[in-house]
C-alpha cells in the first residue's frame, strides 16, 4: 500500500498522450485550449465614441469661457456602422457621433448630447453653443485599448467558457485548436449489479456507471458504459482490455472485482499485460483498493474504482479527474479552504476523504461541516453533502476552527473559483 502523495506522483508521471481536433466556434463549449490563443487585430479597430454626442476639435474650445460663447456648426451626423466619414472639417464645426461610431480624424474629442445646448433650438439643429473649454479625447475609445494584435487572449489548456466566447466572437476567432476529449470506457462487475428496478434482497443496483456518466460534461470526457462484467468473466475482462488497445478509447474503468477477495480479478488480469505504471492500495478512505495502470507502449490506461459506490465516486474525483486534467494539459486543481464547524478524529496513516457541508456566514467567511454517516456504504450524507473535505495522513484530530481543504464534489474547484 502507497501513500496518496505517491500515488499522485505515479498518476503524473504516467500520463498518457491526447491529440488535438480543430472546432468550430459553435462546439467549443467546455472543450480545452491545446495552445496559447492570440489576437489577430486591434480591439477596437479603430478610436471610436463611447457615448451618443457631438465630436469636435479640442483646440476650438481653448479660448471659451462663461463669458464667451461660440457656436459650432453640425456638418453631418455618423452612425455607429456607418462608413469613414470624409468631409473636409473647418474651425468651429462639429458632427453628430453615434456610440460606437468611428470619429472623423479631424476630431478628438467627444461631447455627450446631455451637455449639449442647440441654436436655435432642439427642433432645429443647426448649431451647437458651447462656452468652455473642452479636454481633449473625452469619451473616445482608442483604438486596441482593450487588445492589441498579438495580445494572448486564452491561455492554453484553458476549459472554453460563455464569456470566452463572446471575446472569440467579438475579435473574429471562429475556428480553435482544442484537446481531444479522452474516452472512458466503463464496466460494472459482480454477480450482484443489476440494472433491474425491482430487486431481491441479494442484488445491488448498478448506480457507479450512472454517476460517472451523469459527470461526463463538468469533467471534460466522453463516456461508453460497456455493461457488468460477472465474476467469472475474467477472461472476457482480458478480452475487452485488447479490444480497447486497438481502439479509441483512452482509459478503461471498472468498479469493483478490484480488492483481494476470490472474485476480484481486476488485478490479476491488469498485470498479464505489459505495464509502464501501476500500483494498487492507497492508504485513503475510502477508496483503499483504487488500481491504476499504465499500458506500456500505448497512449492507454486503466484504472479500478471500489465498488462501493461512495468509495467509487471518491476515487474518481480524486484519482480519476486529476489525471484527464493532467492528460488535457490544465493546470493542476487547486483546494480551497474553510474553517472547520466541528472536529473529527481519523486514522494518522490514512488521507481521509470526507463527505462535508460548506456555506457561508453572515460575514461572507467559508465555513465547512463535516457531515455524520462516514462510512463508506452510506448515501443519506453524500446528498446531504456538496464538499470532500481532505484530511491528510500524519495528523489523526482536526479540531473545530482550523482551515482545511475542500474539493467541490460534482463539478471541479476552477468553474466557480
Amino acid at each position: 500500500m502507497i501513500s496518496y502523495k505517491k500515488s499522485k506522483e505515479i498518476l503524473r508521471k504516467y500520463k498518457i498522450r491526447i491529440g488535438d481536433e480543430f472546432v468550430d466556434i459553435n462546439n467549443c463549449l467546455d472543450r480545452v485550449t491545446s495552445s496559447n490563443i492570440y489576437v489577430k487585430s486591434n480591439y477596437p479597430l479603430g478610436n471610436n465614441a463611447a457615448f451618443d454626442g457631438y465630436a469636435i476639435k479640442s483646440i476650438d474650445t481653448n479660448k471659451l469661457h462663461k463669458k464667451f460663447y461660440k457656436k459650432f456648426k453640425i456638418i453631418g451626423s455618423i452612425a455607429a456602422g456607418n462608413k469613414p466619414f470624409n468631409k473636409l472639417v473647418r474651425k468651429y464645426e462639429a458632427v453628430e457621433i453615434m456610440t460606437g461610431a468611428l470619429i472623423p480624424k479631424a476630431f478628438d474629442t467627444i461631447i455627450p448630447i446631455e451637455k449639449i445646448n442647440f441654436v436655435p433650438n432642439k427642433k432645429k439643429r443647426k448649431y451647437i453653443l458651447l462656452n468652455k473649454k473642452i479636454p481633449k479625447f473625452e469619451h473616445v475609445r482608442f483604438k486596441g485599448s482593450d487588445y492589441k494584435k498579438n495580445d494572448l487572449l486564452i491561455s492554453k489548456g484553458t476549459i472554453i467558457q460563455s464569456n470566452h466566447i463572446l471575446a472569440l466572437r467579438t475579435l473574429g476567432i471562429n475556428i480553435l485548436k482544442v484537446k481531444k476529449k479522452p474516452t472512458i470506457l466503463f464496466f460494472s462487475t459482480g454477480n450482484e449489479i443489476t440494472n433491474k428496478n425491482k430487486i431481491l434482497d441479494w442484488e445491488v443496483r448498478n448506480s457507479n456507471s450512472y454517476y460517472i456518466k451523469s459527470l461526463n460534461r463538468s469533467f471534460l470526457f466522453n463516456f461508453i458504459d460497456g455493461g457488468i462484467l460477472r465474476d467469472n468473466q475474467s477472461k472476457l475482462f482480458k478480452n475487452r482490455i485488447n479490444k480497447m488497445l486497438k481502439s479509441k478509447v483512452d482509459l478503461l474503468i471498472t468498479s469493483g472485482a478490484v480488492s483481494a477477495g476470490k472474485f476480484d480479478f481486476v488485478p490479476s488480469v491488469v498485470k498479464s499485460f505489459k505495464l509502464s505504471g501501476y500500483f494498487k492500495s492507497v492508504s485513503i478512505r475510502p477508496g483503499k483498493p483504487v488500481l491504476f495502470a499504465k499500458i506500456k507502449n500505448k497512449p492507454k490506461a486503466i484504472f479500478g474504482l471500489p465498488g462501493n459506490p461512495i468509495s467509487s465516486a471518491a476515487c474518481f474525483r480524486f484519482f480519476v479527474y486529476p489525471y484527464v486534467k493532467s492528460i488535457l494539459g490544465m493546470p493542476e486543481e487547486i483546494p480551497f479552504k474553510a474553517k472547520l464547524k466541528n472536529e473529527f478524529i481519523k486514522k494518522k496513516e490514512f488521507t481521509r476523504f470526507v463527505k462535508s457541508k460548506i456555506n457561508t456566514t453572515k460575514n461572507g467567511k467559508l465555513e465547512v461541516k463535516i457531515l455524520k454517516g462516514q462510512e463508506s456504504f452510506r448515501i443519506k450524507s453524500f446528498i446531504q453533502s456538496n464538499a470532500w473535505v481532505i484530511l491528510p495522513s500524519g495528523k489523526s484530530k482536526f479540531k473545530k476552527g482550523e482551515f482545511v481543504d475542500c474539493i467541490f464534489s460534482n463539478h471541479p474547484n476552477k468553474i466557480f473559483l
